[in-house]
């Protein structure tokens, strides 16, 4: 009997664990990416049942919670780059408008700050704080893009046509002096890096006349030496003759976004499977 009472015991105990489980795994598809179904090593349109696509909707970021989902739409009604945030919210994905007009955003790892070009908001207990501008040694540079890795080192670019991706470190509670990312094979037209937290990669698009487009997805490899490895063209999966652009990795690491311009006022945003950049890494 008292075997028949241990088993029975341990018998619930798994299957209130296995319900728990699935409970748990159930939430985090649908409080997550916007309850869609992952892609795999093919791009997909991200949530065209959600996110409107007959505008240009680009430049995403998503909070380390993945439960904040944020772009810039422009076309129609939307006559600047108006940045958009989808969150979860009483059981359905919703959205609003953050900014009629806005920079290109990144949010750091860490969550608190979501960077916005030359200029940034802090995450306060009721939301974000207004616009602040970045001071020296930045304020000289025309950022369009600003990422951040995990220790608080800065990557952005210049919006110039031989404008080179540049890093600053955060040393002592201060910003260096930006110094330019050694990247021996890289392009003229070099825009929106996304920088892996650890910083063992950088991702950015480029002009180059042996692309697939108008612009590329690109991405180099940092050596043990601190050095960067020959940049890396993402391949015919994700470049296409049209201008790819804007690629980033999601927080948790498993999905890869960019998004893809036809020119004027029409972008869509896709997805795919991150697994392709332990894949591109050389041995």
């Amino acid at each position: 009997m008292f075997l028949i009472i241990v088993f029975a015991c341990s018998f619930i105990a798994c299957k209130i664990s296995e319900n728990t489980t699935k409970t748990n795994d159930s939430l985090s598809k649908k409080e997550t990416y916007l309850s869609q179904n992952p892609p795999g090593l093919i791009p997909e349109l991200f949530a065209p049942d959600i996110i409107q696509t007959e505008y240009r909707e680009a430049e995403v970021t998503f909070a380390p919670n993945l439960e904040e989902f944020y772009f810039r739409r422009r076309g129609g009604d939307y006559k600047n780059n108006t940045l958009v945030v989808v969150q979860y919210k009483n059981d359905r994905w919703t959205e609003s408008i953050i900014a009629p007009k806005s920079g290109e955003p990144f949010i750091s790892p860490d969550g608190k700050t979501m960077h916005l070009g030359k200029t940034y908001r802090q995450r306060t207990t009721s939301g974000w704080s207004e616009v602040k501008h970045l001071d020296a040694p930045f304020k000289d540079f025309r950022i369009m893009c600003l990422t951040a890795s995990s220790n608080g080192t800065y990557y952005f670019d210049e919006a110039s046509e031989t404008g080179p991706l540049r890093y600053s470190r955060l040393i002592n509670g201060i910003y260096e002096k930006p110094k330019t990312v050694e990247i021996k094979d890289i392009g003229n037209w070099n825009a929106h890096p996304f920088i892996a937290p650890d910083e063992s990669y950088i991702i950015w698009d480029d002009q180059r006349e042996n692309g697939y487009g108008s612009s590329d997805l690109y991405i180099s490899f940092r050596q043990e030496d601190d050095s960067w490895e020959p940049s890396i063209n993402l391949g015919d999966k994700i470049n296409t003759e049209f201008e790819d652009a804007y690629g980033s990795v999601s927080p948790d690491g498993k999905y890869f976004f960019f998004h893809r311009s036809y020119g004027g006022d029409k972008a869509d945003i896709f997805w795919v499977d991150a697994q392709f950049i332990e894949v591109l890494k050389p041995k």
